[in-house]
């Protein structure tokens, strides 16, 4: 079936979008790097941001050059959001998870093949991971919250999508099929993610699944933190909590 006219052009807009507001709160995006991310060229980057800009769709910070979000996307947001409401409805969940453990807490919402952070409370304890932040998207598989998603899956869909990406060029060795299936299979047995500073040395982060009414895994809870919190013993604990507000969650969600 032939594409509809423009359709490439609505693509390419709506992923150079995407790569701004996946920036979250990390002061904005270089357009080289979009040019990098996107795969598209530096003229056809400049066009389609222009274009974007114009309608108000994203916004240049005009001493650095960095690339944000724009005016316009919050009030579509605001519209969308009275259909999509998980963000408010998690909030005080968030907030009781990040104040139980301490530890920085989040809640993920899969969107396609990429989990992308709507909700971020720090915890108490001073020293934090700086990994995730409202926006930030990140591949099924990846961090804790996407590891959880991929895993409870049906596994002819989670098979499916490891047969279709390859993590490793951009993550590393440890997002090779073969321990990705393990860590998956890791996950389904005690009912959590983990990720053991695979995303950023020293950085750790535990998920857990949030189901929608027909039982899937659309969202997750997930908190990170530095590698001297999450010992063994105290893992099993946090783990336990995790559980018991995702199930609050869920049952919320129903």
């Amino acid at each position: 079936m032939e594409a509809p006219k423009g359709a490439q052009s609505v693509a390419r807009a709506a992923l150079l979008m995407r790569l701004v507001t996946a920036q979250g709160e990390r002061g904005g995006a270089r357009a080289p790097d979009l040019v990098t991310e996107s795969g598209l060229s530096r003229p056809t980057v400049h066009r389609l941001l222009s274009a974007l800009r114009a309608e108000a769709l994203v916004d240049q910070d005009p001493l650095t050059g960095r690339w944000f979000p724009g005016p316009e996307l919050f009030l579509m947001g605001s519209v969308a959001a009275e259909r999509y409401d998980v963000a408010e409805r998690s909030r005080d969940i968030v907030h009781a998870l990040a104040q139980e453990t301490e530890e920085s807490a989040f809640l993920s919402m899969r969107r396609g093949d990429e989990t992308v952070c709507l909700v971020h409370e720090d915890g108490a304890f001073p020293i934090r991971s700086h990994v995730l932040s409202e926006g930030v998207r990140f591949p099924l598989g990846v961090a804790s919250a996407g590891i959880v998603i991929l895993a409870f899956l049906p596994e002819d869909e989670s098979e499916e999508y490891l047969a279709r990406h390859d993590l490793v060029p951009r993550w590393g060795a440890a997002h090779a099929t073969a321990p990705l299936r393990t860590r998956l299979a890791e996950t389904r047995d005690r009912g959590f993610s983990l990720n053991p500073g695979h995303i950023v040395e020293g950085s750790w982060g535990m998920g857990a699944a949030v189901f929608s009414p027909a039982g899937r895994p659309e969202w997750a809870l997930s908190i990170t933190g530095v590698e001297f919190r999450f010992g063994a013993e105290r893992r099993a604990q946090l783990g336990r909590i995790l559980l018991s507000h995702a199930h609050e969650l869920s049952q919320r969600m129903r």
